[in-house]
């Protein structure tokens, strides 16, 4: 009975404290109240709203905030008139004949960008009714808008509050003098035109290529009370060597009095814990803005963060004055990221930057992430990928990144939201002047505590009197924040250099790219450039693309359409070859892989180099859809390499090998000079170096190692020489060497080729050899005869399309068909034409000497389902049916064509070549040697007499600020 009585009785008690909460919650003693949820809304397209005076009315349609126009379906349909926020350098799309149809009402597929499921620039009004509370009376009210893209005006019942600009942080609009206990209406008016303040359309903080120019207010929206003397800022200045951090406090005050300051800190997210004696401060509080200074002792057991070891304290800070009280809480580490001669230091350990640019690339939204696990996410993609470093170009991402990144322990250089090139400009005394000022103070304050907030810029890549306003730019925020390394701006390698940048991210003077017009080796570095004396981050790495995943377009179930992977995919149906996109994806994505391990790898073993940011691990999909990424936009995988594969040659820790030719005869001694690279946590101590070389079946050849060594942090640090004989590989075969680190994960390797020396003699037969299809090739083929037909330099259709090993760049849409033009090769292994030249399905090392600038063969008038031996894979935007190599039947006869320069007289100095024409020939002797597929003679013909029936035109005069001439330098 006793039991019974007491459970009723906590039962009781429960009751009556949950009647104590919901009173509570009921009177506002939350200090803070949500605006999440339904609000009115109504677009103002005419600009009538203010004249109006909508503020004062009910609004008639309705959206659910946080989130955007286009989120909610409002706006408008995409159409050919849609004034896009945005450059578009190729405009064919609007004139092209072949993409008539995909310029129909109900079938608009652009192909430039994502397309959104709605469209708005222009004045949209919300409104939403709220009540304050009772007891909020007397209190400080704000109303925070994180998020709001981007003008915001704020009104309260008929009293308009003010207006803000800002794209990098909250909005924050104070309401004290104008709301009060009881029911009011709150009503934004949000523009998201570019105006007076223009930072530049392709900017990624505003721009339809990228997140887009939505409209709305999608982070955290909130009414927050709180006391009228309040912190207004708090930073914190690490001091290591000290052992202190430096608290500089601004405090607004509405009275003059004395009041108590208390500040403690503790460790909240490693194994080791640390808490800090607090302390406490009396001060005096003048009316107005106050300023204080003062120094927290760390204690002697400090926990520094990094990479390796993320630690992060909390600073909570307690305000306590006759009547009011405040309190903040702070999240900051104990580091010092500086710029030490030509490398960045990390608490006085050295860095190198494994970065990728971020450009805000949400197909879900439309707009940043806005939560921590989403950021999370991301991190953790990166570093599994080998990543510690990540640039957010012309965008600063929000709260939740920086919160993110500091517990992934990643390294941040954020921009203010401008790229100034594309219809604007800095230091021409406009309005965006002031802005990036503006913009990147508030940047500052609100995240400059944030640990992983290491570097800054203004932007990227602009024009105007740069010289002069980044120069003072740097000034300025050297003086202003020492927490922070600064660069003027993120440029290109013609851009002018600002000499008082700590760190230069710049591209060209050969500071990236690959060398693959020449035999591609392993052993050549990216030039110094001995000018500068501070740390030099290569500019935008990579840029290689590969062909369109269309399994992706059905992950596009958010506000984004993936309606130019759609216009891709059906034109390469109407080609006749839609059943190979998957084949296209994964052979030019190996390919991909291939640049991408191969320019890190030079990169990574260039001496006085401190980073580099890819552009970019995943794809971009603006700018004319530029598929430059091994992740797709959702960061998700594609399926042609893993991260545990890409961080074999990205990581803190990589083997490297010089090695001077991937592509060997056995008569000769393979060479390979084995390094490491080691920006790890710490020294490599007494470790045992191995390495072998293994055949196709995986049977090891050779191994072995060097005498156990302690490797300091730094790249280029030599290990020992790699030789073997390779005189017992007596038939033509790839081969791997593997460089590992014994007892440890960090492992690499590289496929090299052996040819004999000496092929067998081809035996005599009815084979004819012929460099033109001339009369006696007709007679040949007519009586059932085998002709081989080597046309390089002979080819008119398709003398237009340039190939090289490497692949497209970028793309050739917002390049204009800048070369290259294919995306590597396509061919079947198992064809026994290939039987004596070892090969995977997709372009490598050994294809070099064949397929770079060879002439490239278009098939347009080949019967339906005509597959090459050898296929280049053309840029998506043409999807033209390309040959490297065919065979085919013509009359009786049996016919091989090769654009590649193939023949009998192909001297030793070319050995893959050579081999590939070997195994030609053995093949057409063989019973093998039947084509599938029947081919008039005419056809074959015209491939040398007449040019493509579709020529490529893009319809524009203007070009890329990127490709116009660039002003000398003085």
């Amino acid at each position: 009975m006793r039991s019974v009585f007491k459970s009723y009785f906590l039962l009781f008690l429960s009751a009556i404290w949950v009647t104590i909460l919901l009173s509570a919650f009921a009177n506002g003693n939350e200090h803070s109240i949500s605006l999440a949820g339904d609000w009115r809304f109504k677009i103002d397209s005419l600009d009538k709203g203010v004249s109006e005076k909508w503020f004062g009315k009910v609004l008639d349609d309705h959206i659910h905030l946080p989130g955007s126009m286009a989120e909610n379906l409002q706006g408008n349909n995409i159409t050919l008139k849609t004034k896009w926020t945005g450059s578009i350098y190729d405009s064919s799309w609007y004139y092209n004949p072949r993409m008539a149809k995909y310029r129909q009402p109900g079938n608009i597929k652009v192909p430039f960008w994502l397309t959104p499921a709605r469209h708005y620039t222009g004045a949209a009004w919300y409104q939403k009714d709220v009540t304050i509370p009772a007891n909020w009376k007397g209190q400080r009210i704000v109303l925070n808008l994180e998020r709001a893209h981007t003008e915001t005006h704020v009104w309260v019942d008929n009293k308009e509050v003010g207006m803000q600009n800002t794209m990098v942080v909250a909005q924050v609009f104070d309401l004290t003098p104008f709301i009060s206990v009881g029911k009011h209406t709150i009503t934004l008016r949000i523009d998201n035109r570019i105006k007076e303040i223009n930072v530049g359309q392709d900017s990624h903080s505003l721009t339809d290529h990228t997140q887009g120019n939505w409209n709305g207010v999608v982070g955290k929206i909130e009414l927050v009370k709180g006391s009228s003397t309040y912190f207004d800022d708090i930073q914190v200045y690490p001091d290591l060597k000290n052992k202190t951090a430096h608290i500089k406090i601004q405090i607004k005050s509405q009275l003059a009095g004395n009041a108590s300051l208390v500040l403690s800190a503790i460790s909240f997210n490693s194994a080791q814990k640390a808490s800090v004696i607090p302390i406490t401060k009396s001060i005096k509080l003048a009316k107005g803005d106050n300023a204080i200074d003062i120094d927290l002792p760390m204690g002697d057991r400090i926990l520094p963060w990094d990479e390796f070891n993320p630690a992060l304290y909390r600073l909570s800070a307690k305000l306590i004055s006759s009547n009011q009280s405040d309190e903040k809480q702070v999240q900051f580490g104990m580091r010092e990221f500086k710029a030490v001669g030509k490398q960045f230091q990390i608490n006085g350990r050295p860095v190198f930057l494994r970065g990728t640019v971020n450009n805000c690339e949400f197909p879900l939204t439309g707009y940043a992430n806005m939560d921590v696990p989403a950021w999370e996410r991301i991190f953790r993609i990166c570093k599994a990928h080998g990543l510690n470093h990540m640039r957010f170009h012309s965008w600063c991402p929000p709260e939740a990144a920086f919160i993110a990144a500091d517990k992934a322990g990643f390294y941040l250089h954020v921009e203010g939201p401008s790229w100034a090139n594309h219809g604007t400009s800095i230091g021409d005394k406009k309005p965006i002047d002031q802005f990036i000022y503006d913009e990147t103070d508030r940047m500052d304050k609100v995240y400059g505590n944030y640990a992983s907030f290491c570097m800054m810029a203004y932007g990227n890549e602009p024009r105007g009197k740069q010289v002069e306003y980044l120069t003072k730019f740097n000034d300025y925020w050297k003086a202003k924040d020492s927490r922070h390394l600064y660069t003027g701006a993120s440029v290109g390698g013609s851009w002018p250099v600002i000499l008082n940048n700590e760190y230069m991210v710049r591209a060209g003077n050969n500071a990236r790219g690959l060398k693959w017009e020449l035999q591609p080796e392993s052993v050549s570095n990216y030039d110094e450039d001995k000018a500068f004396q501070v740390p030099f981050v290569v500019h935008e790495m990579g840029q290689w693309c590969v062909y369109p995943d269309f399994k992706e377009i059905k992950k596009y179930t958010g506000v984004y359409r993936a309606k130019n992977f759609e216009l891709f995919q059906e034109d390469l149906g109407d080609r006749g070859i839609g059943d190979q996109a998957e084949q296209f994806l994964m052979a030019s994505g190996k390919l991909q892989a291939l640049c991408y391990k191969n320019e890190i790898e030079t990169a990574l073993r260039s001496p006085g180099y401190a980073g580099f940011q890819m552009l970019s691990l995943n794809d971009y999909p603006g700018q004319g859809t530029a598929l430059i990424g091994v992740l797709n936009a959702f960061w998700d995988e594609k399926g042609y390499i893993t991260p545990a594969q890409f961080s074999r040659f990205c990581n803190s820790v990589v083997p490297l090998a010089r090695i001077p030719k991937f592509v060997y005869t056995n008569n000769e001694t393979f060479k390979a000079d084995a390094e490491l690279f080691n920006y790890g946590a710490t020294a490599l101590t007494d470790k045992n170096v191995i390495w072998k070389i293994t055949n196709s079946k995986g049977i090891a050849l050779a191994k072995g190692g060097f005498n156990k060594k302690s490797f300091a942090i730094g790249n280029t640090t030599p290990v020992g020489a790699i030789r073997f004989d390779l005189s017992k590989i007596t038939e033509a075969s790839q081969l791997n060497l593997e460089i590992s680190i014994e007892g440890t994960p960090y492992i690499n390797d590289w496929d090299f080729w052996v040819y004999p020396e000496k092929l067998p003699e081809v035996k005599k037969t009815d084979i004819y050899y012929t460099t033109i299809l001339d009369k006696k090739a007709e007679d040949v083929l007519n009586s059932g005869g085998k002709v081989f037909l080597n046309a390089s330099g002979k080819v008119v259709k398709g003398k237009e399309v340039i190939q090289s090993l490497t692949p497209v760049f970028w793309n050739t849409s917002w390049f204009k068909m800048r070369p290259p033009h294919t995306l590597g090769i396509l061919c079947d292994p198992a064809n026994p034409a290939l039987a004596a030249f070892p090969t995977s399905f997709h372009s490598d090392l050994q294809w070099w000497d064949a397929t770079n600038k060879a002439q490239v063969m278009i098939l347009e008038d080949f019967p339906k389902g005509f597959k090459p031996i050898v296929q280049p894979i053309d840029t998506w935007f043409l999807n033209r049916r390309l040959a490297f190599l065919f065979e085919a039947k013509v009359g009786k006869g049996k016919l091989i064509v090769s654009s590649l320069d193939l023949s009998a007289e192909i001297d030793a100095t070319r050995p893959a070549a050579r081999q590939l024409y070997y195994s030609l020939q053995t093949y057409m002797q063989s019973a093998k040697f039947n084509p599938v597929y029947a081919v008039d003679l005419a056809v074959v013909k015209d491939i040398f007499e007449t040019g493509s029936k579709e020529k490529f035109t893009t319809y524009t005069k203007d070009s890329p600020d990127e490709l116009k001439p660039k002003p000398k330098k003085p």
